[in-house]
């Protein structure tokens, strides 16, 4: 990865938050887009940083050929993993995923309505149990 000194210092200090991160592929380079990098109290005051900043992902070529060839078939996408530093530089693991079709989406929140209401049922059953 392309970082710049204060990101280096926060990523030290567990300040990265992957959840909404994802990578684009431009002009045949990766991108991590949408990680969060929260700057330290002690940064330099000559530096100006930007949290959600995009950064450059630093790949063999063949990596990224292969990466672009999954990623071009349909519903594929890479993510990010994890952040990891190995020979004092830090390294990006990353995954190719498939989206969810739109009727697995309907499943999942026809489960998770199902699971909300049958906790309320069951707390209402427990509050309102037997009288004796």
């Amino acid at each position: 990865m392309v970082l710049q000194g204060w990101e280096i210092k926060a990523i030290r200090a567990g300040q990265v938050q992957l959840t909404d991160g994802y990578v684009v592929i431009r002009d045949g380079e990766l991108y991590l887009i949408g990680c969060r990098i929260n700057a330290l109290r002690s940064a330099s005051t000559h530096v100006n940083p930007e949290a959600d900043r995009t950064k450059k992902l630093l790949l063999h070529k063949e990596e990224i050929k292969r990466l672009v060839g999954k990623v071009e078939q349909k519903g594929f996408t890479l993510v990010p993993l994890d952040l990891h530093y190995k020979d004092g530089r830090v390294k990006a693991q990353i995954a190719l995923a498939k989206g969810k079709a739109e009727h697995d989406k309907r499943n999942s929140v026809k489960e998770k309505d199902w699971e909300r209401e049958k906790g309320r049922l069951m707390r209402h059953k427990v509050s309102s149990g037997p009288k004796d």
